[in-house]
């Protein structure tokens, strides 16, 4: 395989990565009020919590420090040693690319970015995840 395809494949790889973190994101939200509506049990689950509450701190902390997302960056790196191949590159990274990468300025990304972390930190307390097993009293 030519190299130049193959850092275009592993980049869609990373593209198609960074899509699904921002969809556990976001609908890890979704699915967490829904599950608190519709009385869902598995939304308590504390690993999903955790995770969910992991994910969204990364991408507050990165946004408030102005840290660009490491997935973003090895994609674009991996795409520049394909040849400077941008996202029209292939079918797969232009869809992808149109739905994760929006353009405004920064300061809008942080505080989108910070509400939504609040939400998550709020449903922790509204909607409360089981105790980790391995903290049950016995």
């Amino acid at each position: 395989m030519e190299s130049k395809v193959f850092y275009l494949i592993i980049a869609d790889a990373i593209l198609f990565t960074h899509v699904l973190f921002v969809m556990f994101v976001i609908m890890g939200m979704l699915l967490i009020f829904s599950g608190k509506l519709f009385s869902w049990s598995w939304v308590r689950n504390p690993w999903f919590r955790f995770m969910h509450l992991i994910a969204i701190c990364i991408v507050v902390i990165q946004s408030w420090l102005g840290v660009i997302c490491p997935l973003t960056i090895w994609e674009m790196d991996l795409r520049s040693k394909a040849g400077g191949i941008t996202y029209k590159g292939s079918f797969l990274s232009h869809w992808l690319d149109k739905t994760l990468y929006y353009h405004a300025p920064d300061w809008v990304f942080i505080v989108i970015y910070t509400i939504f972390g609040l939400l998550v930190v709020i449903s922790w307390f509204w909607i409360r995840p089981r105790q980790f097993p391995i903290f049950r009293k016995r």
